[in-house]
């Protein structure tokens, strides 16, 4: 296959200019690629909106993206690490791209047993799985990833994990480019202990699927105990935000839409109230799915909305969370844009509910104050999603014009333990522009509350050192590109967190990593 690629855009340009820049696209006629798709049907199917591993590679091959390719070794000092979960070696910095992470832990253990599913491009798939049995002290990676095969087709990753409690079950997937599940749609496997996969079902035969998620209603009481939820972007659908569920994790529903793509909503995360807790407004199982207005992608204005349903996912409402705010734009990816050197954000945070309708998001977007390029937001719900307060700022560090937050995460549980955690450049002092830039160096830090999101407590860091930016040399993989997002959990008094680390170099090259942290929740 004949692959062309054109320069990206970077942060080095003036803010103006970046915001125009566009891609110069360098097309045969109806150039096939790899995928089966040609590349005239990239905006038929809105290729360059699509987050996954498969659109990345089709954009590569129709030039309308760049591969990555070898940096030069960045001679960083070796930084101890917090619990490496993509354990992997690799024999180069090319083929060594593992993030965009999702963990969840077992019910019937109390969270000895944890799961992590990742991208991780290895041969012809974009998956990689790893799993703790001792509380999370260490991980070991599966090898041959459990879900490169089964399903009939290649593993394009957008990862999803959860733990079933009612069934004892451990349900994991990402997305399916041929086989059973369609050209391009979303599979699942099932383990009872994290280590043994079995190929289980196809929750949408998709031909366009994208950024899906995954939720499971684990309280007892609940009228929908054990129900499962995946909600995606359904790009053969005017890219309609679509939800389907599942109580024995074999037959789904229909596709339910909560948006019809008339204006393009991403799908950010479907979650719902955790067990051990009163439902709120007499409902059985009440189900939230965070999603993004991205006003046409680049540096465009956000808006957030919460769609919410009452009665297990048949029927839905939806509200907006404050007013449309200023998207992170540092560096351009195409249709995406985010912080520099690589990382390609849009805003989107995490969703979680706690106890007695609480309800809690968070986001980023761009700093209010001397040239912030981003912060971290949150807004909360005291009515089940009904009504939104004011957002407030989450990150605690003094504005600055290097000083970035991007890319959040969040958990809470039922005794109203918060956790938020994100990417953090507070100690920069100089700009970051290419990988080895001493600006570019971040750290995870969060901050948590014991009053169900009333107040939060100082903020905590996370990772153990300063994080060395790490590149992104893989030729199938886009250049512009650290991970989209992280999915984090709570259970047994603990935050689960789980981030992309460079902490490793591999001939030199500070390479792309997923680390976990056991976060105690404040007392």
């Amino acid at each position: 296959m004949n692959r062309r690629s054109i320069r990206l855009c970077y942060l080095a340009l003036p803010m103006l200019i970046v915001a125009a820049c566009v891609f110069q696209p360098a097309l045969a006629n109806a150039q096939m690629t790899s995928q089966g798709v040609n590349c005239s049907d990239i905006q038929k199917y809105h290729i360059d909106m699509q987050d996954n591993m498969r659109a990345g590679l089709i954009m590569i091959e129709c030039g309308l993206a760049e591969g990555g390719h070898p940096s030069a070794a960045a001679n960083l000092p070796p930084s101890p690490p917090n619990i490496r979960v993509s354990n992997r070696s690799c024999s180069s910095s090319s083929s060594c791209t593992k993030s965009e992470s999702n963990v969840w832990a077992s019910t019937k253990n109390k969270g000895q047993t944890i799961v992590v599913n990742y991208n991780d491009h290895n041969g012809n798939n974009y998956s990689g799985t790893s799993y703790s049995t001792n509380g999370g002290k260490t991980f070991t990676e599966i090898s041959p990833p459990p879900f490169s095969s089964g399903h009939g087709g290649e593993n394009f990753g957008d990862p999803i994990v959860v733990f079933n409690s009612k069934l004892g079950m451990f349900f994991a997937g990402d997305l399916i480019g041929g086989g059973n599940c369609g050209s391009q749609g979303i599979g699942l496997w099932t383990s009872p202990d994290g280590k043994t996969w079995t190929v289980g079902s196809c929750p949408h035969i998709g031909a366009a699927d994208d950024r899906e998620s995954f939720w499971v209603d684990n309280e007892p009481t609940s009228g929908k105990y054990g129900r499962m939820y995946v909600s995606w972007n359904d790009f053969n659908n005017n890219a309609a935000l679509s939800l389907v569920y599942s109580d024995d994790g074999t037959t789904w529903s229909a596709p339910v839409i909560l948006a019809n793509g008339s204006t393009f909503i991403r799908d950010v995360q479907v979650t719902g109230t955790p067990a051990g807790t009163k439902r709120f407004e007499g409902a059985n199982s009440t189900v939230f799915v965070a999603g993004m207005d991205e006003g046409g992608g680049g540096c465009a204005t956000r808006q957030n909305l919460m769609y919410k349903s009452l009665d297990g996912g048949v029927t839905w409402t939806s509200t907006t969370l404050g007013p449309r705010f200023a998207s992170i734009c540092g560096v351009n990816c195409g249709y995406f844009t985010g912080p520099p050197p690589i990382w390609r954000h849009m805003g989107w945070g995490e969703p979680a509910v706690g106890p007695n309708g609480v309800v809690h998001y968070d986001y980023a977007g761009a700093g209010a104050k001397n040239g912030d390029p981003g912060d971290v937001y949150y807004v909360r719900s005291k009515d089940n999603g009904n009504t939104w307060s004011t957002p407030i700022k989450l990150n605690t560090d003094k504005d600055s014009q290097f000083a970035e937050q991007w890319m959040p995460s969040l958990s809470a549980d039922k005794a109203g333990h918060v956790t938020a955690s994100w990417y953090d450049r507070r100690k920069a002092t100089t700009s970051c522009v290419n990988v080895t830039d001493p600006g570019c160096k971040y750290e995870r830090v969060g901050r948590q509350s014991k009053t169900n999101g009333a107040t939060f407590l100082p903020a905590i860091t996370i990772s153990t050192a300063l994080i060395p930016q790490p590149a992104q040399d893989d030729p199938g993989v886009q250049s512009c590109y650290a991970g989209d997002y992280d999915y984090n959990t709570a259970l047994a008094g603990s935050a689960y967190v789980t981030w992309t680390d460079g902490r490793r170099s591999v001939t030199g090259v500070n390479v792309q990593d997923v680390d976990f942290a056991k976060v105690p929740e404040p007392k």
